[in-house]
């Protein structure tokens, strides 16, 4: 076990390096090449209910994507994650005008306040089709690494429980986010699908 965090902690620096090593501008060109891959996905197409996360500085960025979920009047559902332990809800975003006036964490993360009782959270009625997932890095098997604090395998535990099921999970990477292989313990969810810009 102690074996196992160790190597996803160096894996996690060497990640973090890569990504840092990456322009604003590249980064930018490659979430927009994600976000059209993205619209023309089938699982994106046909979906309802979708959660998308507000990405920080070293993540696909998601703002077209969530322009373009209230465009297609998509019911749209953002993280918002309790500091203090591994749990997270999705709660809905109601407009991009809505997003703008989300507080910021500590990790300088928006997201909905801990007293905001308004909002309805996914799993509370229809549940989710798809989640659109963050990570450090991915590998082809739809092995994920995290931050560290789970909050993500959690919340596809409790959506297993739901009776609408465990949603497709998608996860949006840069291509230097991307492994041979990442070391994974029972706790960890796969993930169905990473998307990628694929050299061609």
């Amino acid at each position: 076990m102690a074996a196992l965090r160790a190597a996803k902690q160096a894996l996690r620096k060497e990640i973090k390096r890569r990504v840092a090593a990456l322009s604003d501008e590249e980064k930018l060109r490659q979430s927009s090449v994600l976000s059209k891959q993205l619209f023309r996905h089938p699982k994106y197409v046909s979906c309802k209910r979708i959660a998308v996360f507000l990405s920080m500085h070293d993540e696909v960025r998601t703002e077209e994507i969530i322009r373009d979920v209230f465009k297609c009047g998509k019911s749209c559902f953002i993280p918002r994650y309790e500091s203090s332990s591994n749990h997270m809800d999705m709660l809905q975003l109601r407009s991009l005008q809505d997003m703008e006036t989300l507080p910021l964490t500590a990790w300088n993360i928006q997201q909905p306040a801990a007293e905001d009782s308004s909002r309805e959270e996914a799993l509370s009625e229809g549940g989710l089709d798809l989640i659109l997932m963050p990570g450090l890095g991915f590998d082809s098997l739809g092995k994920r690494l995290g931050r560290g604090k789970g909050f993500y395998d959690t919340y596809l535990e409790r959506c297993m429980k739901h009776p609408k099921g465990k949603p497709y999970t998608i996860a949006l990477a840069f291509k230097e986010q991307l492994l041979p292989e990442i070391p994974v313990d029972d706790n960890d969810v796969l993930i169905d699908e990473v998307l990628y810009e694929k050299d061609l």
